[in-house]
């Protein structure tokens, strides 16, 4: 008894896991991602328009903690925990989607990692230092001006994508909607496609504060 009802706990933890990785975190980075794509019109464009309209929203705080940042944070701890126990053996089973499933889960943890450095360089700097929510545009543009610090960008943005794409498809198999060979082979490159639309966009907001 006790035993199946962990086991059902867990089944309930992983289906809120997925669930939450298509929203509202999901939705959130893809409207990150086409957020920061607006780089490309410019600083005042971006300061005025984007960042300034996102800092006069009603219960803004509300919204990031609550719709943001606690499904983040359960999806990337609870994460962990998969992690943790997952065991794929890419070299016993040396099929293409176990190892895409082992780079999935690493590349969840590498998504953790950016997620706190991005957050600390720009919400919590923020903070302290006023002017930087001012012209977020321009401590964006300082920042990548680092080579170290935009190949961090390009390696995060990357790695994000992966994990969100290949998230999405092996949601479609864990929540029953592929599932036929064919049709999980033409969700595979349709979110493999979807991953290539969402990096050329991540790469073209991060040119657009380059130049």
């Amino acid at each position: 008894m006790g035993s199946a009802s962990i086991a059902n706990r867990h089944f309930i933890l992983r289906r809120l896991h997925s669930l939450l990785g298509l929203l509202p975190v999901g939705a959130f980075v893809i409207f990150h991602l086409w957020e920061n794509s607006q780089s490309r019109f410019g600083a005042e464009h971006y300061n005025r328009d984007v960042v300034g309209w996102l800092q006069q929203l009603n219960y803004l705080t509300l919204l990031e903690v609550f719709v943001i940042a606690l499904p983040i944070l359960f999806h990337a701890l609870y994460g962990l925990v998969i992690v943790y126990t997952a065991k794929p053996e890419p070299l016993r089973y040396a099929y293409l989607h176990n190892r895409l499933y082992l780079l999935q889960r690493i590349s969840g943890v590498g998504v953790l990692l950016f997620l706190l450095v991005h957050v600390g360089w720009t919400r919590i700097w923020g903070i302290w230092e006023p002017a930087i929510k001012a012209d977020m545009f321009g401590h964006m543009q300082a920042l990548l001006a680092n080579p170290l610090l935009l190949s961090v960008y390009v390696i995060g943005l990357l790695l994000a994508v992966f994990h969100l794409c290949y998230g999405l498809w092996s949601m479609g198999l864990s929540w029953g909607v592929t599932t036929t060979p064919e049709a999980q082979a033409r969700s595979f490159w349709l979110m493999m496609g979807l991953a290539l639309l969402l990096a050329a966009m991540g790469m073209q907001g991060i040119s657009g504060f380059l130049a």
